[in-house]
């Protein structure tokens, strides 16, 4: 098992750094996102970039990059600080990706990705809360921060375990942490809309 976890870490930090978002918007427009906007390959600057398509196919990408490792590690059999190790794989590939120089995106789809498969209630509510910002304000990066400080809120009221909460206290914090630029746009009142 303890090969296997290794080889699946590993492998799942690897899918995780794989910049979707850059490789959608150079296949389809020709840009790059790096160049445009907050100047991360994540799903919106992906979508500002290059419009709705490369959005939406960034979107999917980073969200199944995510769930499938986990999935797999579940199918194994594997307990609970496992699949921990192979979420933050996937989510820490993903907003520091080797290929890149450790600059990726903020971390939001492939949050969800991850916690899909294995706290669904908890993901589910999250987006709910991302869902109903988004659509009061616009905003994606507040829609992102406030689902991000659902996630162990969600957890803990669905009686989930204690290595689930502390997964969800940990992903939640790094993408407030990396909307931190957001955060100071929406105090000045610059932050753009969607």
């Amino acid at each position: 098992m303890s090969e296997t976890l290794i080889l699946l870490t590993t492998a799942t930090y690897f899918l995780g750094a794989i910049p979707f978002g850059l490789l959608f918007a150079r296949w389809l427009t020709g840009k790059d996102p790096r160049d445009h906007g907050s100047g991360n390959t994540g799903a919106t600057n992906a979508l500002r970039t290059g419009g709705k398509k490369v959005g939406i196919l960034t979107l999917i990408a980073d969200v199944f990059k995510g769930m499938i490792p986990v999935s797999i590690a579940m199918a194994l059999g594997f307990n609970e600080s496992q699949i921990l190790m192979i979420a933050l794989a996937a989510f820490l590939g993903h907003i520091f990706p080797i290929y890149l120089k450790f600059r990726g995106g903020k971390g939001v789809a492939t949050m969800f990705g991850v916690l899909l498969p294995w706290e669904p209630l908890t993901a589910v509510l999250s987006f709910a809360v991302w869902l109903i910002v988004f659509k009061l304000t616009r905003y994606v990066s507040l829609a992102s921060i406030l689902a991000s400080f659902t996630l162990p809120l969600a957890a803990w009221a669905l009686d989930a375990s204690d290595t689930a909460i502390m997964g969800c206290l940990i992903v939640g914090g790094l993408v407030t942490i990396r909307h931190h630029e957001n955060v100071t746009r929406l105090i000045k009142g610059t932050e753009p809309k969607v």
